[in-house]
């Protein structure tokens, strides 16, 4: 991969931090060279939502679309990334977000630094409004992307956030890597894979300034 490009994904690796209760990632030779006499080959265990990843309406919906069949034009072109530090008592909102020039911007990460210790899942993250979705929406953004590991506060049962940001058409990246990352315009790259059942998909995420 160029130099140019920036990995803004969690490295997946024993131990990364996942949802309390939900399955730890693992991976394991199931064959190794010495047995089987040509090759190494592996076994991934993990939950579809550890690290960075993509979710599909269907994690929330059951009538909603699976991981395959998402529109990857979504997941490819133009990005801005903004920084909006946020404390305990932020919220990520409307209100927030006007204080900078959107236009024009289809795919929209937003860097808090609310999560800066990956090796451990939060206690709890900043509120994200759900008339995000349709102040986004009117700005043309077809794709948000946070740096936590949600778009919903952590407790949260009926979601508002990912279903207003959903029912606007737009696509949702959680758990971005974008401590280093400075405020500005990129390429962006966050493919799901082609889960056909699946309710979301972890996706290596890149950027490369433009």
């Amino acid at each position: 991969m160029s130099k140019e490009w920036i990995d803004v994904s969690q490295r997946l690796t024993r131990g990364v931090a996942t949802w309390p209760g939900d399955t730890p990632f693992s991976y394991e030779l199931a064959w190794t060279k010495a047995d089987s006499g040509s090759v190494n080959v592996g076994r991934v265990t993990m939950s579809i939502h550890t690290g960075t990843h993509v979710d599909a309406p269907f994690h929330f919906d059951d009538a909603g679309l699976r991981a395959a069949d998402l529109d990857l034009t979504a997941f490819i072109g133009p990005a801005r990334v903004v920084h909006l530090p946020l404390g305990e008592d932020g919220v990520l909102g409307p209100d927030a977000l006007s204080a900078f020039d959107l236009t024009g911007v289809t795919r929209l990460l937003v860097r808090t630094d609310a999560w800066r210790d990956r090796a451990k899942f939060p206690e709890h993250i900043p509120p994200l409004h759900p008339a995000l979705g349709p102040f986004l929406a009117a700005l043309g953004v077809r794709l948000f992307g946070v740096d936590l590991p949600s778009v919903d506060v952590l407790d949260s049962k009926p979601l508002p956030t990912h279903h207003a940001l959903t029912e606007e058409g737009i696509a949702i990246v959680e758990g971005l890597v974008l401590d280093d990352v400075a405020p500005g315009d990129y390429e962006f790259i966050a493919l799901p894979l082609a889960l056909a059942d699946a309710d979301g998909s972890p996706v290596r995420a890149v950027l490369r300034p433009l």
